[in-house]
């Protein structure tokens, strides 16, 4: 029924008719005034969402003849999405404000992309996930090139326009192509097509296309070509954004396609997506060990992330898609915190994004500096913090698929990517003091969220707080 199917897509219509709403009153009014209570607002309707849509049952239901799948990973993924979306929108209200950047288009666009995202997750159809994806890419490559007056912002919108039109091409060339062979756009029929083991070669094709247009979304190698030059030129909080929420967005619909429509043939895509993992973990830990840019150094560094959360979409089990929930839920948090940290990063006011300009941080602000040492280090997956653990689950859930020698690798990647985040924590506390430091930053809104997620990493080790059993519950409707 109509109704039923309303009901169960409520979350996704009550964010996307707030959004159309406040567009309308926002053109019609005092647009100026109406940015700051906006952030504000779309931050506590995501925050109430994420609630409401944690505490509702569980179970797996399909609306709109199977095109929309709401179960427990989906349910587990949106929460992630809408608090990750709310605490960056938070957080980034006075550096936007302060550089004349907060403009009431702002939170609408992130609103809009995140009722994408939570429809990217949901998607048990080819149209609805072209739908999902199609709304979050238009908003994100608006919100790349919000600062208009800025070379490299736009140049950073244009790139990611460019290079999202490719991926949204071969992604829908693979999903006509699947269409075609299989007969039918929902990921049941897709998945009884594919069969057991022997799928056609037009399926095949397919499959790789989508692959190849979802590796794009995640910036994984050799898709990874826009990441740091958007990462550099977009506005810090925009930056902040593209590295939590869509990263969690395109993982779920990767794994939901792979799994939802061709589960049944793991054996065909289980070594493309290893390969593009060992590629993400290895140049995202070489490349970034020149940086100089913090922001550029964070791109290289989701490409790496990217590269082991891979790792559990490549065990092709329900353990490897447990992992890769609970590495993603761990890496959204992490970096929450690390880029509220380079969003304090300021000298006589103005932005800074040098990494060496952190030279002795440590004297200037040491309760920052501190709370930053422990975000890098989990990062890096040093025990015993939080991140160390979800590097563990991802290795382990890797050698349980049988794919013992990409588990090996990922601890070398892990071993050489430590060395750029203890690069910064050396410059911190140990390099010579420069004239050109960065100043004491007073926000008590940033400083919460750089303690918050560096507490986090601390505390989590007695039970990650919980996220364990929700990933394997989540991963067990998913893998069925």
């Amino acid at each position: 029924m109509l109704s039923a199917d309303l009901t169960l897509i409520l979350p996704e219509i009550i964010l996307a008719v707030f959004a159309m709403i406040a567009l309308v009153g926002a053109v019609y009014t005092g647009k100026d005034d109406l940015a700051r209570p906006l952030v504000w607002i779309t931050s506590a309707l995501m925050l109430a969402l994420g609630i409401w849509i944690a505490t509702r049952g569980p179970g797996t239901r399909t609306a709109f003849d199977g095109m929309f799948i709401a179960d427990t990973f989906a349910r587990f993924s949106k929460v992630t999405i809408l608090v990750s979306a709310a605490a960056v929108l938070a957080m980034s209200q006075d550096y936007m404000a302060r550089r004349g950047l907060l403009r009431f288009e702002y939170p609408l666009l992130v609103a809009l992309a995140a009722v994408g995202m939570m429809m990217m997750v949901s998607a048990g159809d080819l149209i609805a996930l072209y739908m999902g994806l199609e709304l979050q890419s238009l908003a994100l490559y608006v919100v790349a090139s919000l600062r208009r007056e800025s070379v490299k912002s736009t140049e950073a919108g244009l790139k990611y326009f460019v290079l999202g039109a490719l991926s949204s091409g071969l992604l829908l060339y693979g999903a006509s192509l699947t269409y075609g062979y299989a007969g039918t756009t929902l990921f049941s029929g897709i998945i009884e097509a594919a069969g057991e083991g022997q799928v056609s070669l037009g399926l095949l094709f397919g499959l790789v296309f989508l692959s190849s247009g979802l590796a794009f979304k995640i910036s994984a190698v050799p898709f990874h070509m826009w990441t740091p030059d958007v990462y550099e030129g977009a506005p810090t909080p925009i930056t902040a954004f593209f590295a939590t929420a869509p990263k969690v967005a395109a993982m779920g619909l990767f794994a939901r396609l792979l799994h939802d429509a061709f589960g049944g043939v793991v054996g065909d895509w289980q070594q493309i997506i290893a390969f593009l993992s060992l590629l993400s973990m290895f140049l995202g830990s070489f490349a970034a060990i020149g940086q100089t840019d913090i922001k550029r150094l964070m791109a290289y560094s989701s490409i790496a992330h990217m590269g082991y959360a891979l790792m559990g979409l490549a065990a092709g089990t329900a353990l490897g898609v447990q992992a890769l929930l609970i590495y993603m839920a761990i890496y959204v948090t992490m970096n929450v915190g690390t880029f509220a940290f380079i969003l304090s990063m300021e000298r006589d006011g103005q932005p800074v994004t040098q990494i060496s300009s952190l030279a002795m941080y440590s004297r200037t602000d040491p309760g920052r500096a501190l709370a930053m040492l422990v975000l890098l280090f989990s990062l890096a997956g040093v025990p015993p913090l939080v991140g160390f653990f979800g590097k563990l689950y991802v290795l382990r859930a890797a050698y349980d698929g049988g794919l013992a020698w990409l588990a090996v690798a990922g601890v070398i990647a892990s071993v050489v990517g430590a060395y750029y985040y203890l690069r910064i924590v050396y410059l911190m506390y140990f390099a010579e003091a420069r004239d050109d430091g960065l100043d004491a930053n007073g926000s008590s809104v940033l400083w919460a969220f750089l303690a918050l997620p560096a507490l986090m990493m601390v505390a989590g080790v007695i039970n990650l707080f919980g996220i364990e059993g929700a990933a394997a519950a989540a991963a067990a409707a998913l893998v069925n």
